[in-house]
């Protein structure tokens, strides 16, 4: 098979713990390379079985969902216990520009063409339990919850669920955890800045979807917003609640209702 990337490293079985692989590959999209951690479930005979891209926050990269999340385990867990039938975890690297790329096009690198075309591609071409027959699902916490909403609310037939986490809603919100000038997100088009918009225009296409929030996060208000916002529109979505903050002790439990919401599709 023709590879798309100019160059490709993958990690040795060898040497791998965990049942996570990496793979690091050289795109145009980042003007050099980019980094993903896979989880690939430790069952015989797996074939063309889902693809769930998991997004990170910002000063996070491909590690951080398995290593302060420990995200593998509660799926591989969950597989076990029979609760949700196996899938890969796909966990990228934003593409490592300043404190978050926040999964948008600019400073002249497409960090949403990465994930939603390279990240894809680098997986059907390395893991063999995946194929273009594989589902896709997208979930992430905070500028990961906004990237998986506004990807998937822009390319409705892409992913077969989405999911956010204590999402950022619009990139003006960026400044709440960035130091670079949130000019650098602005997009010639201001619906691709903000989530309902992308909803409200593709709404009759959306994929079913579904977010939560802490009540004590910094971003309950425009969680509680956009659910408002798309109930007033008549657009169909899952939104909850739960006790928590915008903290890894709230991903690590609420990821599992990701899980078990994208089995059910």
């Amino acid at each position: 098979m023709n590879s798309k990337f100019k160059t490709t490293e993958i990690s040795n079985p060898e040497f791998e713990s965990n049942n996570l692989r990496f793979i690091t590959v050289k795109t145009p999209n980042l003007n050099g390379r980019g980094d993903i951690c896979i989880f690939v479930p430790p069952i015989r005979d797996l074939k063309d079985i889902p693809i769930v891209t998991l997004l990170h926050g910002v000063y996070g990269s491909a590690w951080i969902w398995a290593h302060k999340a420990g995200v593998h385990f509660t799926a591989l867990k969950m597989m076990e216990q029979g609760l949700i039938k196996p899938m890969v975890l796909a966990m990228p690297s934003d593409g490592l520009w300043g404190d978050g790329s926040a999964y948008l096009p600019h400073n002249n690198n497409n960090f949403e063409d990465w994930i939603v075309n390279d990240v894809i591609d680098a997986l059907i071409e390395n893991i063999e339990c995946v194929s273009l027959a594989s589902d896709l699902f997208i979930t992430g916490l905070s500028m990961g919850g906004y990237g998986a909403l506004r990807l998937g609310a822009k390319y409705p037939t892409k992913y077969k669920g989405l999911s956010g986490h204590s999402s950022i809603t619009n990139k003006n919100q960026m400044h709440l955890f960035v130091e670079e000038n949130e000019d650098n997100y602005k997009q010639e088009n201001s619906i691709n800045e903000d989530v309902f918009e992308l909803m409200l225009q593709n709404k009759n296409n959306l994929p079913p979807f579904r977010f939560d929030c802490g009540k004590d996060d910094l971003l309950i208000e425009y969680n509680r917003e956009l659910h408002k916002k798309l109930k007033n529109s008549n657009i169909d979505h899952v939104y909850e609640e739960f006790k928590g903050k915008h903290e890894w002790c709230y991903w690590e439990e609420h990821i599992k209702d990701t899980l078990l919401f994208f089995n059910e599709i």
